[in-house]
C-alpha cells in the first residue's frame, strides 16, 4: 500500500500563498496520476489539479494560472504552489495518488490539511 500525508495547510490573507505538499510512503516513480482535491463545506470534493507520470497536467477552470502541481521523485512528495488565494478557495485539501499494476487500479488518499482564506 501507498500511505500519503499532507503538510502545508494554514491561514493566510487573500492574495497570499501557501505551498501544500503530499509525501508518500513509497517511491512515487510508480505512480500512475496524482491529485490534489478540495472539499468546502456543504459542497462535493472536487478535482483542483492533476499530473500523470509523463508529466502532463490538467487544472480546474477555477485555479488556471495560479495554482501549480509538481512532484519531487528523490524526496517522494508531490506540491501544490498555491498563489494569488482567495477566500474561495478555503477547503480541505486532498492528496490522491493511482497506480496501476497488470491492469488493477490501486487508489490512496492522504488524511487532508485545511487552507483557509481570509477577506
Amino acid at each position: 500500500q501507498v500511505q500519503l500525508v499532507e503538510s502545508g495547510g494554514g491561514l493566510v490573507q487573500a492574495g497570499g500563498s501557501l505551498r501544500l505538499s503530499c509525501l508518500a510512503s513509497r517511491s512515487i516513480d510508480s505512480i500512475k496520476d496524482m491529485a490534489w482535491y478540495r472539499q468546502a463545506p456543504g459542497k462535493q470534493r472536487e478535482l483542483v489539479a492533476s499530473i500523470s507520470r509523463g508529466g502532463g497536467t490538467n487544472y480546474a477552470d477555477s485555479v488556471k494560472g495560479r495554482f501549480t502541481i509538481s512532484t519531487d521523485s528523490a524526496k517522494r512528495t508531490a506540491y501544490l504552489q498555491m498563489n494569488s488565494l482567495k477566500p474561495e478557495d478555503t477547503a480541505g485539501y486532498y492528496c490522491h495518488a493511482v497506480i496501476e499494476i497488470g491492469g488493477l487500479i490501486f487508489s490512496y488518499w492522504g488524511q487532508g490539511t485545511q487552507v483557509t482564506v481570509s477577506s
